[in-house]
């Protein structure tokens, strides 16, 4: 059976917003693509137009799937856990209806038609798949006759994934489906997408869960789409071989016009009669000089055309990689910070985890306003003054701001009130990034960032020489942490 989603020249904007620019795209059948981006970059809003709840403003969005097509927001409904159910599976019950009809009227053609569609979608399992669904998302013990109002957000988000995943529709349209699950549900999620029947597009931040499931990588960023083959791996590795085009581009431009700014300088100067006659013949002499003269003036005016080109059209030099700063004071000296139980040195690094409302960032509140040396605090969610430009509220210059790579030039006149989520962001770890620090607190640190700053900033704090500490649910940032790892409930 064929699946395709296409996207031509789809733009869409949001009142004066733009989000998606004249993008078009392909997915083949049985990919399994990750969407990825900074928060309020474009990420929900392609599967929305995927899924045909959001109309496109310009182009044609074109999706070809027999087996149907199901959207993670589109799931849950009815009263009641059972309803729920029931209503996810509803094209399903449809199906064989249809099909015990048919057999009744021995209408063998019809019959078979829709029993074609009925194995497609793996029909005959889809109450195991149910039972399957519900016992590895952790809701096997959840009564069929609660209410669904009773229920937790997370759980009602585990439950809506499980109600798609048991209708097990053709393309599966998941908008972070890694949320709320632990890491026995992450598992066994990773696990059945692995083994769809189908085309699975999917939104998520999650970095072990990309590398595990997705074989295929398209990037939302300033309104357009970039893909990349080779699954997350592939994406990491052409990130980075484009960084190092850059470095390579801006390296051979400088080059270049160096080069010509000394051919100008000095060439310019060699003037031809300025030698000595040798022969005494003195009309030879004036006639050669002033071929030589006028040669040279050709070639400083080419010259000084190609540095014209050149500088109009400049490769701008490549961000210097992410760096926390600091003097260190402390790095020698009895200085110690002291969280909770655990007394932490100049280096010394620690990781704070558990549920959300558990109390972690009321605990790096308290951190930072008790501990002693220079403190930089990048919290989850700062308040900046809407009007402000986003120059303006970083405080630390324009010039120092483009070098961080954080904000394009365009965007520094900008009322922060504009800015997605992301580039609040990015805003509050520029900010952080400029002073001098001791001691670093980083609540949530690679929420709402593209993911490879996100791969940047973790090398930026394996780099830093002053203390660290992270709350942090990041499955790949925990795994690679050298430090002190303790749930929330050690600090009392």
């Amino acid at each position: 059976m064929t699946t395709q989603l296409s996207l031509r020249g789809v733009s869409k904007s949001y009142a004066d917003r733009p989000v998606l620019d004249t993008v078009t795209a392909t997915i083949r059948p049985g990919e399994r693509v990750g969407i990825v981006g900074e928060n309020g970059s474009g990420k929900s809003t392609l599967l929305r137009v995927l899924a045909g709840l959001d109309r496109a403003d310009t182009g044609s969005v074109i999706v070809s799937a027999d087996g149907g097509l199901g959207h993670l927001a589109q799931t849950l409904a009815g009263d009641t856990v059972g309803a729920a159910i029931e209503l996810a599976l509803a094209e399903l019950r449809d199906l064989e209806r249809g099909m015990h009809a048919a057999a009744e009227a021995q209408d063998m053609d019809r019959y078979g038609e829709l029993l074609t569609r009925f194995e497609a979608r793996d029909g005959y399992t889809a109450d195991a798949r149910v039972d399957a669904s519900l016992h590895g998302l952790g809701l096997a013990g959840l009564d069929r006759d609660r209410s669904l109002d009773s229920l937790s957000g997370g759980e009602r988000a585990r439950l809506g994934l499980a109600c798609l995943l048991a209708a097990s529709p053709e393309v599966l349209l998941l908008d972070e489906p890694t949320n709320h699950l632990d890491e026995n549900a992450l598992t066994w999620l990773e696990n059945r997408l692995r083994t769809h029947h189908g085309t699975v597009v999917l939104v998520s931040h999650d970095r072990i869960f990309l590398d595990r499931v997705v074989t295929a990588i398209i990037e939302v960023a300033e309104g357009g789409l970039t893909r990349f083959g080779g699954g997350y791996t592939g994406y990491l590795a052409e990130k980075a071989a484009a960084r190092v085009r850059w470095e390579q581009a801006y390296a051979q431009w400088r080059g270049e016009v160096g080069r010509l700014e000394e051919f100008a300088t000095t060439t310019a100067q060699q003037v031809a009669h300025g030698r000595a006659m040798s022969d005494n013949n003195k009309m030879a002499y004036d006639r050669n000089a002033g071929r030589v003269q006028s040669s040279v003036a050709s070639r400083v005016r080419q010259t000084a055309e190609r540095l014209r080109r050149l500088r109009a059209d400049p490769v701008p030099c490549p961000p210097e990689p992410l760096r926390f700063r600091g003097r260190f004071a402390a790095v020698g000296s009895d200085t110690e910070f002291a969280i909770g139980p655990v007394t932490l040195g100049p280096r010394g690094r620690l990781l704070i985890h558990g549920p959300n409302g558990a109390g972690k960032s009321t605990l790096l509140d308290a951190v930072h306003a008790s501990a002693p040396g220079r403190v930089g605090y990048l919290r989850q969610a700062d308040r900046f003054d809407p009007d402000r430009t986003v120059t303006e509220t970083y405080g630390f210059g324009r010039t120092s701001l483009v070098a961080t790579g954080l904000f394009a030039p365009e965007l520094l006149d900008r009322p922060v009130g504009t800015l997605s989520e992301g580039q609040r962001r990015r805003l509050s770890l520029a900010r952080v990034l400029a002073g001098d620090h001791d001691l670093l607190l980083l609540d949530e640190p690679t929420n709402h960032l593209s993911l490879t700053l996100v791969d940047e900033m973790e090398q930026a704090l394996h780099d830093y020489r002053g203390a660290v500490v992270v709350v942090s649910h990041d499955r790949a940032l925990r795994r690679r942490f050298r430090g002190i790892q303790k749930g929330i409930q050690d600090f009392g």
